[in-house]
């Protein structure tokens, strides 16, 4: 019977899809819904290469058969754990791959409408259908959360689209593109652009375009990672600990954990784009987008540069390579009840450490949270840490044992020195 499951998962990215491998092989009634991978198949350039190095580009299952290696060398595809480039066509093929290991049950349908009640909740799909499930989870990643600036608001639809509206790019083939940004969705669009025959200028307030630094040959020596410790959001003691430790940075006062936030949000491009797009690429460093207009029915921007100096450059299109900003408010799924519970500013909602919102039995994961756990959980690799953990809680929950938590400070609450009894065995210390 269908009309009735203990947890519904919204979201099939890496979050949801890592989540629903755990909950099967622990055997909890669940149900997913959504399209597989969609932000990366619908949503990448087709020619990208992810930034992520391969040993931090895995999702999560039990056993360790279902890595991204493993994957490859099924396949006969090049791997490397560093220094090797991930292609999106991989990374996709991986997904799907993963998914029917791990996911089959998968309903690629949207939900429209959850409505909380005393006894849980009310789940209705596009198709008409609804359901009552004991608990949700939102893992719902960055779809909903594109950001434009105020500043390009004055121009119409049809000249301004955001870099996440854009799988292909040969439409714009001869024409000139504005790309406002200067990270890797930026830097990425920008050389599909210029493959693709079009004229891609890129405007960043940045006074440089920045990349990441690539591996080194000195990566394997013990004094080298006693330098700089690697880990799957990048190298050094303050992405090692973000990564090791999620749990700690959960509870840290919230001025630590928005700094640890900040230092993992600059904007670089993957260091193997350098020499690809240096030297190729148009670009206006130093300049802020002051207002845009339309001029002769061409998209026209106002800068202004860092020494005060205006210029204007007209173009054809712009895209806003601006990134993601958390609003639950956009999340029109959720009845109105509870995303005013859940978040009464419209910003990220506070989580309890066992990512449980305010709302009993509604559960959030991925980048809506990475203001209660810090910067893992603003990456794909963030997944290795919430899905164990998470489906750990939920088996308690399900299986008679144990007794359900009903505490109601469900946000960050303070630093203990035993701060989880439940907690699952997991490669992240304090988990």
């Amino acid at each position: 019977m269908k009309n009735s499951c203990d947890v519904a998962i919204i979201g099939a990215g890496p979050y949801g899809l890592s989540l629903a491998a755990h909950l099967r092989a622990s055997g909890v009634n669940f149900r997913i819904f959504g399209k597989p991978m969609d932000t990366w198949r619908a949503h990448m350039p087709k020619g990208m290469y992810l930034k992520s190095e391969g040993f931090a580009s895995n999702l999560s299952a039990p056993g360790k058969g279902s890595t991204l290696k493993a994957y490859c060398a099924l396949r006969g595809i090049a791997y490397a754990d560093r220094a090797l480039p991930i292609s999106l066509d991989t990374f996709v093929g991986y997904g799907d791959w993963f998914r029917a290991r791990h996911a089959p049950n998968l309903e690629e349908v949207l939900v429209t409408s959850v409505e909380h009640h005393q006894d849980g909740f009310t789940v209705t799909l596009e198709s008409g259908e609804n359901f009552t499930a004991r608990t949700v989870v939102a893992a719902t990643g960055v779809s909903h959360f594109s950001y434009v600036p105020e500043e390009l608001s004055a121009l119409p639809p049809g000249a301004v689209s955001h870099s996440y509206d854009h799988s292909t790019v040969e439409r714009f083939k001869g024409q000139d593109v504005a790309i406002v940004g200067a990270g890797s969705s930026a830097i990425d669009l920008a050389w599909e652009l210029h493959q693709a025959g079009a004229k891609p200028h890129i405007v960043t307030r940045a006074s440089q375009i920045e990349y990441n630094i690539a591996p080194s040959p000195d990566a394997h020596k013990i004094s080298y990672q006693l330098r700089n410790p690697p880990s799957t959001i990048g190298q050094g003691w303050k992405s090692y600990f973000c990564t090791v430790a999620p749990l700690a940075v959960h509870f840290l006062p919230a001025h630590l954990r928005a700094r640890a936030l900040r230092s993992h949000m600059h904007a670089a491009g993957g260091w193997f784009m350098r020499d690809k797009v240096e030297g190729a690429i148009q670009r206006s460093l130093g300049a802020a987008v002051e207002s845009a207009g339309l001029a002769d029915g061409r998209p026209m921007l106002q800068l202004k540069t860092a020494s005060g100096e205006r210029k204007t450059l007209v173009c054809d299109h712009v895209i806003a390579a601006t990134g993601y900003r958390v609003d639950t408010t956009r999340l029109r799924f959720l009845s109105d009840a509870i995303r005013k519970q859940i978040s009464p500013d419209g910003r990220s909602p506070a989580v309890s450490s066992r990512f449980e919102t305010a709302v009993p039995d509604l559960y959030a994961i991925g980048m809506t949270t990475m203001t209660s756990f810090g910067p893992l959980l603003r990456f794909m690799v963030g997944a290795e840490f919430v899905a164990p953990r998470l489906a750990h809680r939920l088996r308690r929950r399900f299986d008679g044992h144990g007794t359900r938590a009903r505490s109601r400070g469900r946000g960050t609450t303070p630093l203990r020195l035993n701060p989880a009894a439940e907690t699952p065995p997991s490669r992240h210390r304090f988990s």
